[in-house]
């Protein structure tokens, strides 16, 4: 009786486990159809009140589906360029219909008011970007940090929507924008700053001062009323736009998020052995979800993962591969 309970339970475990096969490509006709250009698809985002999913392809635009990816409508006008940095493809944090995007290659600041219906270019000023922050707050967009791609790490503000740009200087990371004057950004680990930190402008860039001593290579998130951050060994917050962070857990060889699922408590991660789900708001961690087949594990920093909450199912590609679907059962 208890050999027979034993195996049952861990038959259970497996069956609610992701295995490389279950991971369905969602992609396939649309790359054939559409003809992107390099690396194919550049950016996935999903709406988690209703579970649409927003592809970028690259050079030609962006793409959505209300199906899990069964069927895929162009939105807006193309626009040339492709998404590295994951992440880069931003809908509204706080619930608005704006979408934005940074884009390498091609063209200037990517920013939608009606979840991709219509897309406008920023200034030209705004080409070749690793990743961009922008103030959600303001509906005119003001305050824009940005990371020139192939520039010694050179962190760029803007005041004035795009339209005029000044250094900040060498040596930065991604960032977040809480107001028109205030922000967090993360330091580069370089050889003349080995060890790097979190800075924190109230000032829109003028200056800046020290935040914390963590070290960030990916872009924070926001959920609720707290900023999330993913740190060289663990997930911090804070709700009091920087001044002070709490570290939520350990968190070894984070890539990647967290992404939020049914609640707070509800989140995923991104990290070299796969895909974490924390079911406690980021305490504790399972064990890793792999990845689909041929990925062959997280092999680089260009992997991104989102979630639909509305049906339990999970999304991941890197640049250059299919969009893979994993709908728990």
């Amino acid at each position: 009786m208890f050999r027979f309970t034993l195996a049952a339970v861990c038959f259970m475990a497996m069956a609610g486990s992701a295995l490389p096969q279950d991971w369905k490509p969602v992609t396939e006709k649309l790359i054939i159809a559409e003809k992107p250009g390099s690396y194919n698809l550049c950016g996935v985002v999903v709406d988690h009140k209703n579970g649409d999913l927003f592809i970028c392809l690259s050079d030609k635009g962006l793409y959505l589906s209300s199906d899990q990816g069964d069927s895929w409508k162009r939105l807006g006008t193309p626009f040339k360029g492709r998404t590295e940095t994951p992440g880069c493809l931003m809908l509204d944090p706080f619930g608005g219909k704006r979408i934005v995007s940074a884009v390498v290659y091609g063209s200037p600041l990517v920013v939608s008011p009606d979840r991709g219906e219509t897309i406008h270019l920023l200034d030209k000023k705004t080409t070749h970007l690793d990743w961009c922050a922008v103030d959600w707050s303001d509906p005119e967009l003001k305050f824009i940090l940005t990371l020139k791609h192939e520039a010694a790490d050179m962190l760029l503000v803007s005041r004035d929507g795009g339209k005029s740009f000044k250094e900040v200087g060498k040596g930065y990371g991604p960032a977040w924008i809480f107001d028109n004057k205030t922000a967090v950004i993360a330091q580069a680990k370089s050889k003349a700053n080995p060890k790097p930190g979190i800075v924190r402008t109230t000032d829109a860039g003028e200056t800046v001062n020290s935040s914390g001593e963590y070290y960030a290579k990916a872009l924070p998130r926001w959920h609720k009323d707290r900023l999330y951050w993913i740190v060289e060994g663990a997930l911090i917050s804070t709700a009091d736009q920087g001044k002070s962070w709490q570290k939520i857990s350990d968190l070894k060889d984070g890539r990647f998020g967290p992404i939020f699922g049914k609640s707070a408590d509800h989140l995923f991660v991104l990290t070299g052995a796969g895909i974490v789900e924390s079911t406690d708001g980021g305490k504790t961690w399972n064990k890793a979800i792999p990845m689909p087949k041929d990925f062959k594990g997280v092999s680089s920093n260009l992997t991104w993962v989102e979630y639909d909450p509305t049906r339990d199912t999970l999304y991941v590609m890197r640049m250059g591969t299919e969009l893979y679907r994993w709908q728990r059962k």
